[in-house]
This record gives structure tokens, C-alpha cells and sequence, in this order.
């Protein structure tokens, strides 16, 4: 069954420096009223200064009863392994189970260079850190008593926080389809949430997954979308947010990320090529500073034909 997602609008404050943690609880609220079936937020304390998702995340679980609750994504190795642990299980259990954490790396731009550097982690092993956090979650999650590893050497995981239940939040890495992705996803990972620009490529990165793992996995999506009846004032409004967001044209960033713009009926059809590719859970960031009125539309739009 196909759930769908919205991206709280978090990220724009780096764009209008106008930061609002009270209203995204509301906005998460009226995401769930309108029937959205999950609710993410973005992790970044200095490169795009954003409030912290997991408080965040604390407060809509106190406010709402049925949406699932997710980063996207959350840097995980800014943190130390044992405080993220307990900060995602005590989110975890306000929530009654229903915190997923799509988890990411950090992109390879100066900025998240100079936001590791200021916490002191090396940015050249924020892979192998990443996949070694989650190994020590899962451990303290599930009971574990001790931890050897590269980065990281824990003699004593039995006073750590559980989760809701011992196998803790699903973990899901946020990615492209890289081998060395796939790979990671496959041995490590609840779920794969990429933002690929074109469908057929994400089919054909969904079947390599399945074929490198009998475990289960959420195939996931990362989009940004715009809709407007009229297509041409979608895609200028997005290209301007883009252009604001990353100094970057529409047209540049979509050969990385997909992004679409355009009415309902063409956005129902273009998510519609990557659900017949295996997507089962859409997370949508909404392109344009006016997250409300698109809230409503992207409700109309899609809520009624998923």
C-alpha cells in the first residue's frame, strides 16, 4: 500500500532566516488532518541552520495520533552514537513506535564540511561512522552489553534507553543507487530513500536491491514538488526556490534530485512512473515558501487517488 509523505518546511529557514518550531508542529498537525500518512523534517545545526528534528519530532508526537514520524535526514554522526540512541528512543516511545529515521552521510559540499569540523568529526569517515552508529543502536536497542568497532568502543550498552520495542526505530539510508549504496542498504538498512530524477533508473536500482537481500526494506522516495493548474508558473516558482535554496537552476539540480512542477493530474502521472517502479512510501518536500496553500493542494491532488 502506497503512503504518502510530507517534508516539514524546516529547510526554509535557511532560505528566510524566519524560524518557527511552534508552527511546524502545527504544520504537522494539519498534515495529519488532511490525511497524510507521515511527516519528516531535515537535520542540519549549522550548514542550513534548521531547528533540531528529533525535539521536534517529540512536540508532534505529543500532537498528533496516527502519523508516522521521520527524519529526512538526519546526520547522524554529529552526534555522538550513545546520545542519538537515547535521544531516538525517547522519541520513539512518546510516539508509541512511530518514528522512522531515514539517516544520511552528509554531501560532499563546503558547508557540511565546516559544520563536521565544528563538532569535531572527521569528515572523510562520516561513511563508515554512519553504518557504525546504526550497528551501535541496534545494539543498545535490542539489549546488547558491549560494543567493538572501528570508531567507536563501549563496554557496558545495558543502561541504555530502549525503544518502543527492541528492534527500535527502522533505520533507512538516504542515498542514490550506487552500488556502494545498495550495498549499504542491503546489509544494514530498514528502508532506501533515494531521490533519483528518473524513474527507470529507480526501477532498475530497486531490482539490484532485491536481488542483493531476502530482508524486507521500504522502498522509499525523496521529491520535490509544486503544483499549480498552471504547469509554467509550477516549474517558476520551483526554479525559484531552488535557485534560492542551492544557487542552483532548476534545470542543474534535477540532473541530481527530482523535482517536479507542474498540475495535479501531470504530478499524480509522474509519481505514478516510480510507484510502477517499487516506490511505496513518497516523501514529498514542497518547492515554494508558501507550504500551506500547497499542503491543501498536494492533499487534493494526491490523497484521493492514492
Amino acid at each position: 500500500m502506497t503512503q504518502i509523505g510530507l517534508l516539514l518546511p524546516s529547510r526554509e529557514t535557511s532560505m528566510t532566516g524566519e524560524h518557527d518550531a511552534a508552527g511546524l508542529v502545527r504544520f504537522a498537525r494539519a498534515a495529519e488532518e488532511a490525511g497524510f500518512d507521515s511527516v519528516w523534517i531535515g537535520d542540519s545545526p549549522l550548514a542550513r541552520t534548521r531547528v533540531d528534528p528529533l525535539p521536534l519530532l517529540a512536540a508532534v508526537a505529543a500532537t498528533t495520533a496516527r502519523v508516522q514520524l521521520g527524519t529526512a535526514a538526519l546526520t547522524a554522526t554529529l552526534r555522538h552514537p550513545l546520545l542519538g540512541a537515547h535521544t531516538a528512543a525517547t522519541v520513539d516511545q512518546l510516539s508509541n513506535g512511530r518514528l522512522v529515521l531515514g539517516l544520511g552521510a552528509g554531501f560532499p559540499l563546503p558547508e557540511s564540511r565546516d559544520e563536521f569540523a565544528a563538532v569535531g568529526v572527521p569528515f572523510d569517515q562520516r561513511v563508515g561512522r554512519l553504518d557504525e552508529t546504526v550497528a551501535i543502536w541496534r545494539r543498545s536497542w535490542s539489549g546488547g552489553t558491549e560494543f567493538d568497532g572501528r570508531y567507536w568502543q563501549l563496554d557496558d550498552l545495558t543502561r541504555t534507553l530502549p525503544a518502543a520495542s527492541p528492534a527500535g526505530p527502522p533505520l533507512w539510508l538516504a542515498g542514490s543507487d550506487t552500488p556502494r549504496v545498495l550495498e549499504r542498504v542491503a546489509r544494514y538498512y530498514d528502508g532506501w530513500l533515494p531521490f533519483l530524477p528518473d524513474p527507470d533508473a529507480y526501477a532498475r536500482a530497486w531490482h539490484t536491491l532485491r536481488e542483493m537481500t531476502t530482508r524486507s526494506i521500504t522502498p522509499a522516495l525523496y521529491a520535490t514538488i509544486n503544483i499549480n493548474p498552471d504547469s509554467a508558473a509550477a516549474r517558476t516558482e520551483l526554479d525559484g526556490y531552488v535557485r534560492r535554496y542551492y544557487r542552483r537552476s532548476l534545470d542543474e539540480m534535477s540532473t541530481i534530485q527530482a523535482y517536479f512542477g507542474g498540475s495535479a493530474d501531470e504530478c499524480v502521472h509522474w509519481l505514478g512512473r516510480y510507484l510502477d517502479a517499487g516506490a511505496q512510501h513518497l516523501v514529498l518536500r514542497i518547492g515554494s515558501l508558501q507550504a500551506r496553500r500547497q499542503l491543501d493542494l498536494l492533499a487534493d491532488a494526491l490523497l484521493r487517488t492514492a
